[in-house]
């Protein structure tokens, strides 16, 4: 059922309005309220899919509900319903939030069309919700250790900043689960994240990927595209691996965090770009500054925070947690019963050397969910867990 509200304070044009709508779709469920101050009272008190508000009302205008409501609850869809004399407030209410306006008396095509785009819009809005909650989860840190505390502590700090961060640390270790925490705690969350990994991209294509090209800047560039820069604007862009980078997509990958612009490969044209940047490396990037591999103001502009993110080894306190995670999900994915794992299995690979860290230690258990009796026990780790 789709619950809409209809605030407005002349009885007949209420009766008229509950009717089409009602006669329209029987999911539709409509309340009334006969003036702003009633009408706000019930937004606060309930959950609406629409409203519809007039403008001109007794105690509280259409304007005072439409800015009160964009307060509390601000994914509510507003539609203004406006008189001949109240077309130019009608258009503010829109730079204002509304989602639409209709002139009285209503056409009953343009009513009952703005109703089904305002609700569409709604379920977008829940659906996107319920996407991004998901892709949060896959993104969740697992560990209580003091390095991941440490972590935590320093994405609660950096997120709402506009500062730039590398991430550094061993490879299957979780730093794009930093860059997605950094990004999803953000003012930019609502704008995308866009991910590049430099060292997937051979190194004649990376300054195409990142900037964009012009048709006919080289053999292959049918049509002009658009790169991850502009992709990003006004978000976030998550440059893996940087370490491996060549050196001339530094220099323009500086420029862009110098100056805000890029060009694309091929044009003379600057286009500028709002983007943050946070970089991640498995790489000694000051050994790579010294051997003449990474620009060392290329370095400074993107460390202004650094976050190591630790190897498993040095965090086997939180294995049990992890192992607990892994199997959850592992039989979630696969729609089988959640295997336990005996506290000698759990102990036995809290002993392990974990060089492919967080991804290895997710690969053996689900080896383990595989392979295993009903319990996962030392004997399993034994048999199934070995390099």
């Amino acid at each position: 059922m789709s619950k809409i509200l209809i605030i407005e304070d002349e009885a007949a044009i209420r009766r008229v309005l509950t009717k089409i709508l009602s006669e329209e779709n029987d999911t539709y469920q409509v309340e009334e309220a006969e003036d702003g101050a009633a009408g706000f009272e019930k937004i606060k008190n309930n959950d609406y899919d629409l409203v519809l508000c007039d403008i001109k009302m007794p105690k509280m205008d259409g304007v005072e509900v439409l800015e009160a409501v964009k307060k509390i609850k601000p994914e509510i869809p507003m539609v203004m319903i406006s008189g001949h004399g109240d077309m130019e407030t009608a258009i503010n209410t829109m730079r204002l939030g509304a989602f639409d306006y209709i002139s009285k008396p209503p056409d009953l095509n343009r009513l009952l069309n703005t109703v089904r785009n305002a609700l569409d819009k709604k379920q977008l809005v829940v659906e996107n919700k319920i996407l991004k909650k998901k892709v949060s989860k896959n993104y969740e840190m697992i560990g209580e250790s003091d390095a991941i505390n440490h972590i935590k502590v320093m994405i609660d700090k950096v997120a709402q900043t506009e500062a730039r961060v590398l991430i550094t640390g061993p490879n299957g270790t979780g730093k794009e689960l930093v860059a997605h925490q950094l990004h999803e705690r953000s003012e930019r969350a609502n704008f995308p994240l866009i991910e590049v990994n430099c060292a997937a991209i051979p190194s004649e294509l990376i300054e195409s990927e990142l900037f964009g090209h012009v048709k006919g800047a080289f053999t292959s560039a049918v049509k002009d595209r658009a790169g991850k820069f502009e992709a990003a604007d006004k978000g976030t862009i998550f440059l893996d691996e940087i370490g491996d980078m060549s050196l001339s997509a530094q220099a323009k990958v500086l420029r862009a965090l110098q100056e805000s612009m890029i060009t694309r490969v091929g044009a003379d044209k600057d286009i500028k770009v709002d983007v943050r940047v946070v970089a991640a490396t498995n790489k000694d990037l000051k050994k790579e500054i010294a051997e003449g591999r990474f620009r060392e103001d290329l370095y400074h502009r993107l460390a202004v925070i650094l976050i190591k993110v630790p190897s498993l080894n040095d965090r086997r306190e939180d294995i049990p947690m992890l192992i607990s995670h892994f199997a959850d999900k592992i039989a979630s994915e696969q729609g089988n019963a959640i295997k336990k794992f005996s506290k000698e299995a759990i102990h036995l690979l809290q002993e392990y050397d974990w060089t492919g860290n967080i991804r290895e230690l997710r690969n053996v258990v689900e080896r383990l969910i595989i392979l295993g009796g009903s319990e996962i026990s030392e004997n399993d780790v034994k048999l199934f867990a070995s390099k």
